[in-house]
Formats: C-alpha cells, structure tokens, sequence
C-alpha cells in the first residue's frame, strides 16, 4: 500500500494543491503557505518596513512572503525548520540582486538563539503561537514591531479588552510586555493547502520601557485570578487551596526576613507556590456558582491570615471585582496592593 501510495502522489501535477514547485507541504507541521499575492502585498504595506530594517522572518516556506521583504528591506533573516524548504529558499534566490540579502537559518525556532531585528513579519505554524509570541517579546534588544499571522480565535485573545468574552491570562500577559492590534482578517482559501479556520494578521509592539514587574510572580499572581474569570475576585481569594499556598508562601518570606528586592531569589526553591500551566480559566462556566468556601473552618473561625487577605482586596476596592472585567492598569495597582501587605505570588 505505501509503495503504490508514494506513485500516485508523485504522478499528481506541480499545480495540484497541496505542492508548488514540486514541494509537497505538511499539515502536521503547520505548512500552509500564503498564495494570495494581493494578500502578501498587503501584509508587507501594514509592516511599515524601512529600507534600514532588519527583518525576521519565520517560516519562509517557499519564499513567496520572503520575496517581497527583501525589496523593501535591508536584510532578510529566514528561519526555517523544514530543510526541503531551506534549499527551495536557496535556489529560488541564487544568483538574484536579492541573494547577498538574505540569510537563512535552519531550525527549530523555540530553539533557535535569534539574531538582532528591527522588526518580525511572519506566517507560523499556529501550534507554536503563544511559545513564540513570548520568546519574542523576551528578546534583547526590544525590536520595533512584529506582524504575525496567528489563527483567528487566538489572534482575538491577543487583542481583547476586558468584558470580551475572549479575554483571559494570555490577553493580560500579552499586553503586560506589548501593544497589540489587528490589522486584517484572513480566510483560510489564500493559503495552499487550507487550513481549517480563518486567521488574523497583528501588530506587537513591546513596550519601551516595559513595566517593573516580577514576571514570575505576575504569573501566579494571574494564575489565581483567572481560575474563575466571572467570578468575583473576594470569592476566588476565598478558596481553601489559594489561602493555603498564599500563607505558605507568606510565612516562607516572614521566617527568611527578606526584604522585597531579594524575594525573587525563592522563585528556584521548593517552597513556592507553583500552579499549572493549564489555561484553567477556560473551565468557566460564566456564572457565580455559590460553590465558594465558607470563610471559616469547621469551628466558624476564620484565620487571621485570611482576614489579612481579604482586608487588601476590600480597602482596594477589589472585592466585587471580576477578572474577566479588569484593565492590565487595575491587575498591576492590586498586586502592588497585596505586595504593601507583604503578600507573594512566587
């Protein structure tokens, strides 16, 4: 069966669909290359590429997009997991004006150590989004701007506001590090093969300077707020597990008598509180369910360090708050809030 599997498909015409130029393209790998020149115009117009720039791009595939960045800017830097695409890249350019311009790494690009960029213009594989966005925006030097093609629903995650349905941790985080915004919707027949949903095009801009933030402690931090997004803030800090993990970590801190700018050094111990890496917020069901923990215990007493936490969200008026409803602005002014308390989420 497979040898007569591999004859059929060689016996299919350059033009069919799922090859161009010979290539065949892989959908577990997230090859799906933009054929809609109009399309690849239009993405390289909203760039705001100068002819100073140095630009990355990821996952060139064929070279369709890497084209027309090289005519509008200084230097292409190409990386590219899939070594038939690399030597396509290769030929298609020998021996043009274009070639000493670009510069093509092979690699996985989570792994990859990136070069200096002014700016990103990239169509990735879409199960590398949210890895990837992150490693962009931790990279040194800040580049100017990323445009990226992610597919549509986490493309909307990106750019959401609070009371969006799609706003979550990763909208938060996102925005904490960078501005985002969208700049075209794309339907899923300009690209060969199709995928199975449209996409969307975004603009991030890193943030300069960014915020002084813990970025560990951030994340705990969001990590409880968004266990139940629609609920309110004083229920969710109510809850047995998160008063347990917080006073441990709170008495940690007590016992070692570190001031604030050395808290960051328990981030490598073991007696952090360490929650999952789970998008835990989209269990939500979109109502308060009155399944919250009663305030006290089988005695009706209700710890003093429980009262400690509910104190710094009621004098900061976060109390009847809900996640799902918070500006990055009111996340940063209530984690300053509990950290006066010498409260800790790392």
């Amino acid at each position: 069966m497979a040898g007569g599997k591999t004859k059929k498909e060689k016996a299919r015409p350059a033009g069919h669909t799922p090859y161009q130029g010979g290539i065949s393209f892989h959908k577990s790998k997230g090859q799906h290359i933009l054929k809609n020149p109009l399309l690849v115009d239009s993405i390289v117009q909203k760039s705001g590429i100068k002819s100073t720039d140095v630009i990355l791009e990821i996952g060139p595939g064929t070279g369709n997009l890497t084209k027309k960045l090289l005519e509008v800017g200084k230097r292409v830097i190409a990386v590219e997991i899939d070594a038939r695409m690399v030597l396509e890249l290769q030929r298609r350019f020998q021996g043009t004006p274009h070639s000493n311009r670009l510069q093509v790494i092979q690699g996985d690009v989570l792994k990859t150590e990136l070069p200096y960029f002014d700016i990103c213009v990239a169509n990735i594989p879409y199960q590398i989004s949210s890895p990837l966005t992150f490693k962009l925006l931790k990279h040194q030097p800040a580049f100017r701007c990323a445009i990226i093609m992610f597919q549509r629903e986490f493309a909307m995650r990106l750019v959401a506001q609070p009371g969006d349905k799609l706003y979550c941790r990763l909208t938060v985080n996102t925005q904490l590090l960078s501005r985002v915004s969208h700049l075209l919707k794309v339907g899923r027949n300009n690209f060969r093969p199709p995928p199975k949903v449209d996409s969307s095009v975004v603009r991030i801009e890193p943030r300069k300077p960014p915020f002084e933030v813990n970025q560990k402690e951030w994340d705990g931090f969001l990590r409880i707020c968004f266990n139940r997004k629609n609920k309110t803030l004083g229920s969710i800090f109510r809850q047995k597990s998160v008063i347990n993990l917080l006073e441990k970590n709170y008495k940690t801190l007590q016992a070692l008598n570190l001031a604030p700018a050395q808290q960051g050094a328990l981030e490598d111990t073991n007696d952090v509180m360490d929650f999952s890496d789970e998008d835990i917020e989209m269990d939500d069901d979109g109502v308060d369910d009155g399944m919250e923990v009663e305030d006290g215990n089988a005695e009706g007493e209700v710890s003093e360090f429980k009262k400690k936490v509910l104190s710094v969200l009621k004098k900061a008026g976060f109390e009847g708050e809900r996640s799902s409803k918070l500006k990055l602005q009111q996340f940063l002014d209530l984690l300053s809030e509990f950290n006066k308390d010498g409260i800790h989420f790392s």
